[in-house]
């Protein structure tokens, strides 16, 4: 009862958002997999009723026509007061992929910001380093499941006396129930741009107190081939080998991104949202909103009142308004230029794995492109790279290569991609072939 009301508030507002967002959410994933489907608000009831043919069909485009109104109403709408706040879909967020799947990049962009920069939870893109390498500690942040980078997630039952549980756990690990054979993997194409990137560290001299920059050099050693170049792929799943036993696996492999019970075979928990996916999608829309230096700041330095002054142009400080606008006090960048022990807590998303990216000489946006739009595709494209690097295995890779390639009308950026994912040495011309035909982009609903 939607109109119930008590002391003057409405009783069971903060359920009906809730399911709103749900229904809002689930929409939007079956039109990204199946490309059209029949589209209903009302209860289905009788069998009749349940007849496809009834309804109209609609497509991603105009399901998020349909939802951002549908919404908006309940943007500052608070969970309910049940159950933990990461069990339901932030509507702020919602709304930004909603606008950006529909082209409305502006106000995801300002949907995404006004989530990001709230003054009553500002949520800036920090975290713990670890995956040490060698005496210089190269190192990568913790791609491990924490409260603080898992913002919204789906649920899972984890006890089979209980209920129906996911096995999805057994795809991703090695356990005893599948007798340790893991089913999925990385790419070799995730392989090969993860170790194309280059980390950098800044270093200070001992005896001069001098400043500079260092990378591992280009005939370094590594005991393991993802430890070459970005360090998130190594740190998101563990290996190892033993000596072959009886006919089980020689290779013992978890994946760290998903919180599993004990034995790593039940996922108590599938994640819909973290926090450094959001900060990606934020920098698609502002690229696409025609602000390519900030969305590529929000790559390298992360945003701050110094980061915008220094790499922000005054003209695309004038062209963003608001989008350029937080508290400085919540969100803290480094620089090259700082010695000053003020905690950090604000960074560039590729620092996750390619270490202190604000001070990569190499890691920029090309001088003398020729016209804006070209800055805007190549930050597109280190986005699209970025969103491999850091979101693998989080089942997010193909909805992101198709919004970008239906953006830009191509066909063929996603098609290429896809086909490629063998690595440079095996690319699936059949695979290309069918790909090429965007009708098979998608699941058949029969």
């Amino acid at each position: 009862d939607t109109m119930l009301s008590l002391r003057g508030e409405k009783v069971f507002i903060r359920e009906y958002a809730a399911v709103k967002a749900f229904r809002a959410w689930t929409y939007l994933q079956l039109a990204i997999y199946y490309g059209k489907v029949p589209f209903f608000t009302e209860p289905l009831m009788t069998e009749v009723e349940a007849d496809p043919s009834r309804y109209p069909f609609y497509d991603v485009k105009q399901v998020c026509e349909y939802f951002i109104p549908d919404l908006e109403p309940y943007v500052e709408t608070d969970f309910p007061l049940a159950g933990n706040d990461r069990y339901f879909i932030p509507v702020r967020v919602l709304l930004g992929d909603l606008c950006l799947w529909a082209g409305r990049y502006r106000e995801a962009a300002q949907y995404y910001h006004d989530y990001l920069t709230h003054p009553d939870k500002p949520l800036a893109p920090a975290g713990n380093m670890e995956a040490y390498w060698g005496n210089y500690e190269f190192k990568s942040h913790s791609s491990s499941y924490s409260s603080t980078t898992d913002l919204a997630g789906i649920r899972m039952e984890t006890s089979e006396y209980d209920g129906v549980v996911s096995r999805l756990g057994d795809v991703l690990n090695s356990t005893e129930d599948n007798r340790y054979y893991f089913e999925m993997t990385s790419s070799q194409s995730l392989l090969e741009l993860s170790q194309a990137q280059r980390y950098v560290m800044v270093y200070t001299d001992p005896t001069t107190n001098l400043r500079d920059t260092i990378s591992p050099g280009e005939n370094t050693i590594y005991n393991d081939s993802r430890e070459r170049g970005d360090l998130r792929l190594c740190s998101n799943v563990r290996t190892t080998y033993t000596a072959s036993r009886d006919d089980y696996s020689e290779d013992f492999q978890t994946v760290v991104r998903f919180p599993v019970t004990s034995n790593s075979s039940f996922l108590s928990e599938i994640p819909l949202y973290r926090l450094s996916s959001i900060y990606l999608r934020m920098a698609e829309a502002y690229n696409r909103a025609g602000l390519p230096e900030s969305a590529f700041a929000i790559l390298k330095y992360g945003l701050s009142d110094g980061t915008v002054s220094k790499y922000v142009s005054a003209d695309e400080q004038k062209r963003a308004g608001n989008l350029l606008t937080w508290s400085p006090y919540n969100f803290i960048t480094q620089d090259m230029s700082s010695t000053s022990t003020t905690t950090v807590n604000t960074e560039g998303i590729h620092s996750y794995g390619c270490g202190e990216s604000y001070a990569d000489t190499l890691y920029v946006i090309p001088e003398g492109l020729a016209t804006h739009e070209d800055s805007i595709l190549f930050v597109e494209d280190k986005i699209c790279d970025e969103m491999a690097l850091e979101q693998s295995f989080l089942g997010q890779r193909f909805g992101d290569l198709q919004r970008i390639a239906l953006r830009r009308d191509d066909t063929d950026f996603l098609a290429r991609k896809i086909a490629g994912r063998a690595g440079n040495d095996s690319f699936n011309t059949e695979l290309y072939g069918r790909l090429s035909d965007r009708s098979n982009w998608y699941l058949p609903l029969d």
